[in-house]
Order: structure tokens, then sequence, then C-alpha cells
């Protein structure tokens, strides 16, 4: 793996990247860039063949909990198989194994002692080490992971928060301990909850092991949305500029533009997933014109909605497609009263139409922040859209 860091806002810390997984061939991944979701490897409702219906490269990158694992099928047979790529046939994309749970709001940790933390499994809870997590790690063989974290919500004591750091610093050395290559695959975690000193801390000390990126995590659990930025900005000060940065916990829209403004460049998300299971479909706009002026617009042709939902009676003859400019499996084949039917009638093959809009929607709207970026727009991107969306969750007049 190897990230290269191509465009930066001038007066920001915004910036845009390459991220490079295969040979010298291969097209890279550019960043800030969507991790998509998955359950054991793939996408709670895209097959493997589904996948190839998404843009590529975009959406080659693939997080996965290596606790889900723990029971069936076990990572020794994973390992005999040849790895995760191997099993899944999908020696294309590129998987980030962290402990997680990539479909979960809140992480999977129920305890912590200074031994490791205790998950809850189908099987009853599981205390996972250090050396148990490098074992699953070395079996799923995927391209990068993350080292074991003690992971906790905003609103523990300053005590707890501490340990919380400190127990975490201490997992990443016993991680890069038993680690062969030294942590030449291996993102380091940071904590902090939402103690600005704390985050400070242990960014900095992680920043000075022998790791390849940075996983940023404790976001989402409850932390105030106004002093997110501020959070934010105290980690990747802390970071050097040329590693790559990975952020949990962050899925809406506005969310994502607050990470991309203090100098993320991945996004472990749950948004899609969370969205397809309610039934609701992305059609906000996405799109941004380009021209010898560089202007931006964003086209308003949809109104300030943000989403649709499919389960409403209103769709039920509606024969639009869920965006009338969507290139997208979904929206060339398949019209919202046939999802509607879908919905209704409970079947399966609703989420999976519904994950396919909505996963090439996100990453569309990724593709935009991008081109905001390169263009040295994305302040005025932001600006945009949040106002938009700021009318749209204050209005009173309802969604059609």
């Amino acid at each position: 793996m190897r990230f290269v860091v191509t465009k930066a806002c001038a007066g920001g810390r915004a910036r845009a990247g390459a991220l490079y997984i295969g040979g010298s061939s291969a097209a890279p991944i550019e960043t800030p860039s969507l991790l998509l979701s998955t359950c054991k490897g793939l996408p709670a409702f895209i097959s493997r063949d589904h996948l190839s219906e998404l843009p590529s490269p975009d959406s080659l990158l693939l997080s996965v909990s290596p606790l889900h694992f723990l029971d069936c099928p076990s990572t020794k047979t994973i390992s005999n198989i040849g790895g995760l790529h191997q099993m899944l046939g999908l020696q294309d994309h590129f998987f980030i194994a962290a402990t997680r749970d990539s479909l979960e709001s809140l992480p999977e940790s129920v305890g912590c002692n200074k031994h490791g933390a205790t998950f809850e499994t189908p099987s009853g809870r599981r205390l996972v080490k250090p050396s148990s997590y490098k074992e699953m790690i070395t079996s799923l063989m995927p391209n990068l992971w993350v080292s074991l974290a003690d992971e906790v919500p905003a609103w523990v004591s300053q005590k707890r928060n501490k340990i919380s750091v400190d127990r975490t610093l201490r997992w990443l050395d016993e991680c890069l301990a038993l680690d062969p290559v030294g942590g030449k695959d291996m993102l380091g975690f940071i904590v902090g909850g939402s103690d600005i000193e704390e985050r400070k801390h242990c960014a900095t000390e992680v920043a000075r092991r022998n790791v390849s990126g940075f996983w940023i995590g404790g976001f989402g659990l409850g932390e105030n949305i106004e002093e997110r930025s501020a959070l934010l900005n105290a980690v990747t000060d802390s970071l050097p500029e040329e590693k790559l940065r990975l952020v949990s916990g962050l899925s809406l829209p506005e969310e994502v533009l607050q990470g991309v403004a203090a100098g993320v460049d991945l996004f472990d998300s749950t948004y899609i997933y969370h969205l397809t299971l309610g039934g609701f479909a992305l059609i906000y706009p996405v799109n941004i014109v380009d021209g010898e002026t560089a202007e931006l617009q964003l086209d308003d042709s949809l109104g300030d909605c943000t989403k649709i939902n499919l389960r409403a009676t209103i769709y039920r003859m509606d024969t639009s497609p869920l965006v009338a400019d969507c290139t997208c499996f979904t929206c060339q084949n398949h019209t919202r009263a046939y999802i509607n039917h879908l919905l209704n009638v409970h079947e399966m093959l609703a989420h999976i139409l519904l994950e396919i809009h909505n996963t090439h929607h996100y990453l569309s709207f990724f593709r935009a922040v991008r081109e905001a970026i390169k263009s040295g727009k994305f302040d005025l991107f932001r600006q945009r859209f949040v106002e938009s969306r700021r009318i749209h969750l204050t209005s009173t007049v309802p969604c059609s």
C-alpha cells in the first residue's frame, strides 16, 4: 500500500490523495473516499457479482471485522483457503480489518481489562487479547489492519477515558511487537473521547510508532457535534501529513464534510446499511458543474430532499427511477413502484436494489467532494451543501 497527497486546500486542512493498492499498472483509489461496510467480507445486501455494478475503483475498499469470524467459518479455515481474498474471490479488492463491527453504530467492546477486550458473539462473551487478535489477522490476510483498542463513549469519566488511552497505546505496542513486518500494514488506533488533551496525547504517541496510517475512533459515540471539529483538528494537527488517516463514526454527509475539512482521507460509515435497512433511497443532489472558470454549482433539480421512504404509499404507482439521471443498475432497470412492492411483500430483493443505489449515490457524493477539493472550491461546496440540507431539515413541507 502506498498513499500520496495530491492536492491540499489553501488555508485549510481538506486534501485529496491517491491510494495505490495494486501493482504499478493498477488505477489508484482517490481520496477522500468511502470504506464500504461488510458482514464477513461483503456488504450486507450486495453479492460478489453485484459489486461489479458499483463504480470502480471507488468501490474496492472494504471494511471487515475479524470478530465476525470467531465462530463460523473459523479464521483457521479461512487461512487454509488462502485468506479473505481467496475465500470471497475478491483479489482486486482492498480489505481493512478492525475490531469495531462495521455494521454497528457502537463499538462491539462490552468490557476491557489489562489483558484484552471482551466482545459479545453468538457463542457468548469472548476475551480478545492482542496475541489472539494478531492470530486472527494473520489468518484473514487483510491488506491493512487496525491495532486493538479500548474505545469508549463520550460520557465516560475523565479517569476512564485516560485508562482507555493508556490501554490503547499499550495494546498498540504489543501488536507491533507481534507483527513480523513491524507495522508496515498496520493502522494505529487513536482514542481520547471528548477530551482534547487526551486526543492530542494519544495522536502524538501513535504518530511516534512505526505505523502506516491512523484509524481515528471514538466518534459518533455521544460527543457534542459542536465540539467535534475541535477534536478532529486536534488529532489531525498531531499527525504527519504524508500518512493515511481514516475515521469511523461519521456517517451523515454533513459529518463527512466535517471530517474532510479536518484532513481525513477515508471514512468507515454505517450510513448506507441503516438507510437500506429502513427502506430509504438517497436522492440529494451531488453533481458539480466543471468548466474553465471552475465554478461549482449544486444541481437542485430534485429539490432539497435528502432521501425518500420507498415504503410510502405515494410510490405505489410511481414508475420513475429513484433518481432520474442516476446510472446505477437499480435506476437503469427498476422503478420506485417496483421497489415499493418488494418492500411491502418483504422481498429481500428490495434491499439488494436499494443498497446498490445508495452505495452508488454515496460514492458519487465522495466523487463530488474530491472534485471540489481539486478545483479549490471545497469550502463553497460544503457551505452550499449544508445550507440546502438545513433548508430541508427545518422545512415543514414533507418530501415527495
